[in-house]
């Protein structure tokens, strides 16, 4: 089976501290990549910055944090779901925003799930063994 590298865009060192463990805790095989904001996500996409020289390929999801400095989750989401080459990834909203605005433009944007952030380490470890479960494991993408 192809273990596929996750995109995780988060610019919280604590959340991605704390996802990071809740990985490791559910023994996650999937390697994580973490870009700090959408700027970064796109650098890692288009092989750009400090990503120039990682191995071509698209990541098999990414897990998107909705508020961020200089290009937010749904900014990020707008511009790589009209790029043919990224418009397949599965995305999946992982944030703490329960606002309702914020799920209705994810959605109409094209991102895959919307997940609110537990702030129980148990319940996010809990979460991502869900979300690594289906999503890098059950769920199938077409190829590149």
């Amino acid at each position: 089976m192809k273990i596929n590298t996750i995109l995780y865009v988060e610019d919280n060192p604590l959340d991605v501290e704390l996802t990071m463990e809740a990985f490791k805790e559910k023994k996650i095989a999937n390697q994580v990549v973490v870009a700090n904001d959408g700027v970064e996500a796109l650098e890692y996409l288009r092989l750009e910055g400090r990503f120039k020289d990682r191995k071509a390929g698209n990541p098999g999801f990414i897990l998107l944090d909705l508020k961020m400095p200089r290009m937010d989750g749904l900014e990020f989401l707008e511009i790589i779901k009209k790029e043919p080459q990224f418009k397949r990834i599965p995305v999946i909203m992982l944030t703490s925003s329960r606002e309702e605005k914020d799920l209705i433009r994810g959605y109409d944007l094209g991102v895959n799930a919307y997940v609110v952030k537990p702030v129980d380490f148990f319940a996010l470890t809990e979460v991502v063994k869900q979300i690594e479960a289906f999503w890098a494991i059950t769920n199938e993408v077409p190829s590149e």
